[in-house]
């Protein structure tokens, strides 16, 4: 008997990851995320899965990024009675990725009820708060190198993905063979996460394959971040960057303090603005293990930028026409 893989998402598009694994009576959920995007995309979160979630023995992720976890409330409100195997700072990560993915998921109801633009009467969230909170009681934090025991013949071992906080390759062992989920894959010399462990073999392998038909461009993001700076501030304006809230904007911050501390830019004051960013950022020190950058390192990132922690706050930014740059999750710029 071979092990069956069927997938429920992450093809055809790049969000929802969800592959089950079974093999004789045994099932595993490899990511559980939820669609992201167009409304027809959207609306797949709405269809229940085509198998029942209590016949699920287990769930590994790779890491926390909404597209890979934000379906796991929904799947344990719908009866799903097993633990959640993630890296322990994964399992940090989704404590705060959770719990917002339920409050945004009742505000849209709230909002949609308010406004009469909904089909539904009335319109309910996926899930929500209460629920995203519960289902972290089902996270299993792991270290990256040990053996996993999910079922009697599937076993699992995290490796580093280098791609935010606790990343990880998965490794999942089944009745002899070896499948890899590559998971979302960092660069091999991201200056703040390490780079993704060699994987030296697989009998099946599952990779991320976003940016699988391109290059990265060949420049120095330092440069290119100090050119945009420096012009801009040279005509009296502010920077205002639009950014992912986990890993993109932490390593933004490492390097507007890099340039600051060699002279390349202004000491202007930098404005975190988004709540999820700042928590976020704060496991940067909370998790030092889990990045290149020392405690120390991590301390003065964390400590060169203004933490804009009210509504209050964010709105005087848009009155005051002093030089300085914003960091801002993509919604709120």
């Amino acid at each position: 008997m071979t092990p069956h893989v069927t997938f429920f998402g992450g093809a055809g598009t790049v969000t929802g990851s969800k592959f089950l694994v079974e093999y004789a009576d045994q099932r595993v959920l490899v990511e559980c995320g939820l669609f992201q995007g167009f409304k027809q995309l959207r609306l797949r979160n709405r269809k229940r899965l085509p198998i029942d979630p209590a016949d699920i023995d287990a769930v590994i992720l790779t890491h926390a990024h909404i597209d890979h976890s934000g379906y796991v409330p929904a799947l344990v409100s719908q009866g799903y009675r097993g633990h959640i195997h993630c890296t322990k700072t994964t399992r940090a990560l989704c404590d705060i990725l959770l719990r917002d993915a339920g409050y945004l998921q009742e505000r849209e109801a709230r909002a949609a009820n308010r406004g009469g633009y909904t089909k539904h009467h009335p319109a309910l969230p996926l899930y929500t708060q209460e629920q995203a909170e519960f289902s972290l009681s089902r996270f299993k934090p792991h270290s990256f190198s040990k053996p996993i025991q999910l079922t009697k013949d599937i076993s699992a071992v995290f490796r580093e993905a280098g791609h935010i906080l606790g990343a990880a390759i998965v490794e999942l062992s089944v009745a002899g063979k070896l499948l890899v989920f590559s998971g979302d894959l960092g660069r091999l010399n991201d200056p703040v996460m390490r780079a993704p462990e060699q994987i030296s073999k697989a009998d099946f392998l599952f990779l991320e394959s976003t940016y699988g038909d391109r290059k990265h461009p060949a420049i120095d993001p330092q440069d290119a971040l100090a050119d945009i700076i420096n012009r801009t501030v040279d005509r009296g304006g502010s920077v205002i960057i639009p950014s992912f809230a986990v890993g993109r904007a932490q390593s933004l911050l490492f390097h507007i303090s890099e340039l600051k501390a060699a002279g390349r830019i202004p000491d202007l004051p930098v404005f975190l603005d988004s709540p999820m960013a700042i928590k976020a950022t704060n496991l940067f020190t909370d998790h030092a293990e889990a990045h290149k950058l020392s405690l120390a390192q991590a301390k003065v990132v964390s400590q060169s930028v203004i933490f804009t922690k009210s509504g209050k706050h964010s709105q005087r930014l848009d009155k005051d026409r002093s030089e300085k740059i914003i960091i801002s999750a993509i919604g709120m710029a």
